[in-house]
């Protein structure tokens, strides 16, 4: 079965520093992969290359069988791929609908639109309404995006990406400044609107060592720029290396 994500012999070089190696990985139908390392290996930049933001400097990635390179994010949610906007810290003073449907009139290619006209486009809000509805937003779809919770400001983050109808999507950091109490909660409710939506996969760049335990099908370590372990949960845990290596320290210690 071809994968729905790969890469192959991936790198990024900036002059003699090379920000990632030789990187190949592949996202099947139904996985939940997430990457992790300590600063500087290589997350930031994958990331922007898988959705992007970025072209190598060599090697491959290819979604659905069909090369992505350098295509930019627009194009990329045409196809069916998406990464968390964060357009909440780009645009604060936009409503809660107005952020989800900037997502919406993306994915059904009417993207100069003005917001101040998508009030009277019923297709749009309905199906505003319906994101909002699936990440418990709906009664806060007047308010502006400034004035969320942390948490609600995370849940508008990535009900924007799922407003694009993706069928993978990269979930960067969803959990930072989130109190720790309410991490495994927002992450259910994530992956329960990854169901609900018919997300494919997911992808997720995330510190927090426990949540990747609890979520994850495989995780894929980065150090130096190069793949230091690509283990289901179980085997990763249980190396001490490369506990250390990722985190600093062995878990638990």
């Amino acid at each position: 079965m071809t994968p729905l994500l790969e890469t192959r012999n991936l790198s990024k070089h900036y002059g003699a520093f090379r920000a990632l190696d030789g990187v190949s990985l592949a996202v099947s139908e139904g996985e939940f992969v997430s990457v992790v390392g300590p600063n500087g290996a290589g997350k930031t930049t994958l990331v922007n290359l898988l959705t992007g933001l970025l072209a190598p400097t060599t090697g491959e990635i290819y979604f659905r069988g069909q090369t992505i390179a350098g295509l930019g994010p627009v194009a990329l949610a045409e196809r069916g791929m998406a990464r968390t906007f964060q357009l909440v810290h780009v645009f604060p003073a936009l409503t809660v609908a107005e952020t989800i449907a900037a997502a919406v009139v993306t994915r059904q290619e009417k993207r100069w639109r003005l917001l101040s006209a998508l009030g009277s486009d019923r297709a749009i809000a309905a199906r505003v309404a319906e994101v909002a509805a699936i990440f418990g937003l709906e009664r806060r779809l007047d308010t502006a995006a400034r004035l969320l919770s942390q948490g609600e400001k995370k849940l508008l983050d990535v009900a924007s990406a799922f407003a694009l109808e993706p069928e993978v999507i990269l979930l960067d950091e969803p959990t930072s400044g989130v109190a720790t109490a309410e991490k495994h909660g927002l992450m259910r409710t994530l992956i329960g609107a990854a169901k609900a939506a018919g997300v494919k996969a997911i992808i997720l760049v995330e510190h927090d060592m426990d949540l990747v335990a609890a979520y994850s099908h495989r995780i894929v370590a980065l150090s130096e720029g190069k793949v230091l372990a690509d283990l289901p949960p179980e085997p990763f845990f249980a190396d001490p290396v490369i506990i250390e290596t990722v985190v600093g320290k062995r878990r638990g210690a």
